[in-house]
């Protein structure tokens, strides 16, 4: 069995650094549901076949799924724990993300399909992380941040003619919705949410997910 106790102390280091106990609290009061399996198609609990897994330890693993949105403070601040839990796991958890673009954030949804786009050049977990280490310069911005994860692409060295005809693609945004679609079906309220193995997680503090973790990889 995995002990959580390195990972807490890394946890609680961050919460200290970045102050995100609030994070905590958005996390809180959310209801353990069983996601609908009928509406998924992927090899993995929770995911679809279109979907992006950051760590890939095999079907027999534990599945830990992310819905988020890269303009939430919350998942922002959460981003860098989440990472030492990703590392502190590696090879024993899969690791997904998807989609759920918040209407109230005017760039989430220019920010996921600057990600979507640069998955299709194999790029998503650089975008994603590009996201997330620069969320305080853009978040929260009145206009258009779609020209700046432009640039991001740039800096990845993508293949701008095909990122831009990506992300003019009305497909791409389509692809993005049917994450945000199926979070709604999946009773997903607010970001970040996290499903293990296809169980929406009832997060109060990060031992809860790291405990989770732990149960699941010695069932």
């Amino acid at each position: 069995m995995k002990t959580p106790a390195k990972v807490t102390i890394i946890v609680i280091a961050a919460l200290i650094a970045l102050g995100i106990g609030a994070i905590l609290i958005a996390m809180m009061n959310q209801p353990t549901a069983a996601a609908p399996e009928s509406s998924s198609d992927g090899a993995l609990p929770g995911t679809r076949s279109n979907t992006h897994v950051l760590d890939d330890a095999g079907a027999d693993a534990p599945t830990l799924v992310e819905f988020l949105d890269f303009e939430c403070e919350a998942c922002g601040g959460l981003y860098p724990v989440i990472e030492q839990v990703r590392e502190q796991y590696r090879g024993d958890i899969n690791f997904a993300i998807r989609y759920f673009p918040i209407p109230s954030h005017l760039n989430s949804m220019n920010a996921a399909i600057a990600v979507e786009a640069a998955a299709q050049q194999g790029k998503v977990e650089e975008m994603y992380s590009r996201m997330f280490e620069t969320q305080t310069e853009w978040g929260e911005k009145q206009t258009s941040e779609a020209e700046r994860f432009r640039g991001f692409a740039e800096e990845l060295g993508l293949d701008m003619d095909a990122f831009d005809a990506a992300v003019a693609d009305p497909e791409t945004q389509t692809r993005v919705e049917m994450d945000y679609a199926e979070g709604l079906d999946w009773n997903v309220e607010g970001t970040p949410t996290f499903f293990l193995d296809g169980e929406k997680l009832e997060l109060t503090q990060l031992t809860d997910l790291t405990d989770a973790l732990d149960r699941a990889i010695a069932g």
